[in-house]
């Protein structure tokens, strides 16, 4: 009777597991075709979800996302300018894939090079640039592994820039997301990820209509990035980023069955975030957290203030109530606003949630000695010295 009893319940109660169950599965059930899969808040890099996300896997023109950020660091830090003409190799115009379909020997802009890359995928446009920057391609290669390495990636090797498959090239969502994140940091690349559409060689007889090969850009409000890939080996993969109430998130998926499949587990996952997760702005960059007086400097203060706005990532449901403490480096009399001199680290309840570096916010410099003396007759008249 006792054992009846005992399974009579089990039968009453079974129905209420298994719907539990079901509802914790369906509310993650993301990336469900996907061979890899994970999806990031910007800012703090905070994982949201993820499936088998260092699972080493061709990433096709994903690839293309490491070459943009060599692309980007180099027009950032003057080597090259967008205005600059770059002439077509062999080498380049001879690849095969997709393609802008460039002629050895043409002359195209780094611009219009990166409009090509960034739309349409075009694998001879990579390459151009790739020489042009690296001199070869393989030195460009070289060049990539290098950041990855800086980065601290570690399911990452590339054999080529473009992504068509090569044996001994590989990656993985978590790799692929991250550098994502770190091209994100240079925004003009959203000026290119986020068109849709548009022509090169416009007032030519080989003028071309490039089309985004991310689809998302056009039909899902907020998507202005990054990169799409196929190939038979790697099958479909994207990473789409997109910002919305002052969020931007991140997502990608390798190893998707089809296009249509692609789009919809990233769009679903991109939903997800915006669903379940809020940003808050906490403290902005410009707030002084510490005065330090320095009578070396020609100002009065040292002010210190975050190095980037200093953003909380919560579930929409959870209330916080954050506290901070400053670590200060020795500091020296000549600083650069930018420079590193500390770190904030931010808590709530005990647990840390977000760390950030310090800086200046405006230029530190040492006082010569003319400027010392007026700064101490200053202190004497104004009573903040005693004799």
């Amino acid at each position: 009777m006792k054992k009846l009893i005992i399974f009579s319940l089990f039968i009453l109660i079974m129905p209420f597991i298994v719907y539990g169950a079901e509802t914790v599965s369906n509310e993650l059930s993301l990336g469900e075709n996907a061979k890899s899969a994970i999806l990031i808040e910007q800012s703090t890099g905070q994982i949201l979800f993820e499936k088998n996300s260092h699972e080493k896997i061709p990433p096709a023109s994903m690839t293309k996302m490491m070459s943009l950020l060599l692309i980007m660091e180099s027009i950032d830090n003057g080597k090259i300018k967008l205005t600059d003409k770059v002439t077509v190799s062999k080498n380049a115009s001879s690849m095969g894939g997709s393609q802008i379909l460039l002629e050895e020997g043409e002359e195209m802009s780094v611009e219009d090079l990166l409009k090509g890359i960034s739309i349409a995928s075009g694998n001879d446009a990579v390459v151009a640039l790739a020489e042009y920057i690296g001199g070869t391609e393989d030195n460009f290669v070289k060049m990539m592994n290098n950041k990855v390495n800086e980065l601290g990636l570690t399911d990452t090797k590339f054999k080529n820039c473009h992504g068509l498959d090569e044996e001994g090239h590989y990656s993985s969502a978590y790799d692929m997301v991250m550098i994502g994140k770190e091209l994100l940091n240079h925004k003009k690349i959203l000026d290119f990820t986020s068109v849709y559409e548009t022509y090169l060689r416009e007032n030519t007889d080989r003028k071309i209509w490039l089309v985004n090969t991310n689809k998302l850009v056009r039909f899902k409000k907020g998507v202005d990035g990054l990169k799409t890939g196929y190939t038979k080996t790697a099958g479909y993969c994207l990473t789409a980023t997109m910002k919305k109430n002052n969020m931007r998130v991140i997502a990608t998926v390798m190893g998707e069955d089809s296009i249509d499949n692609r789009n919809s587990e990233v769009s679903s996952m991109l939903d997800y975030a915006y669903s379940q997760y809020k940003m808050k702005k906490y403290i902005s960059k410009n707030k002084v957290l510490k005065k330090i007086k320095n009578d070396k400097i020609k100002s009065k203060n040292i002010e210190i203030v975050p190095i980037n706005d200093i953003n909380i990532l919560t579930k929409v449901t959870d209330n916080i109530s954050p506290s901070y403490t400053l670590k200060i480096n020795n500091l020296k009399t000549n600083i650069k606003k930018g420079d590193k001199v500390g770190m904030i680290t931010i808590k709530n309840n005990g647990k840390v949630i977000s760390k950030m570096n310090l800086t200046v916010k405006n230029n530190v410099k040492k006082a010569n000695i003319l400027e010392l003396y007026f700064k101490y007759l200053r202190d004497i008249t104004s009573g903040n010295m005693t004799l």
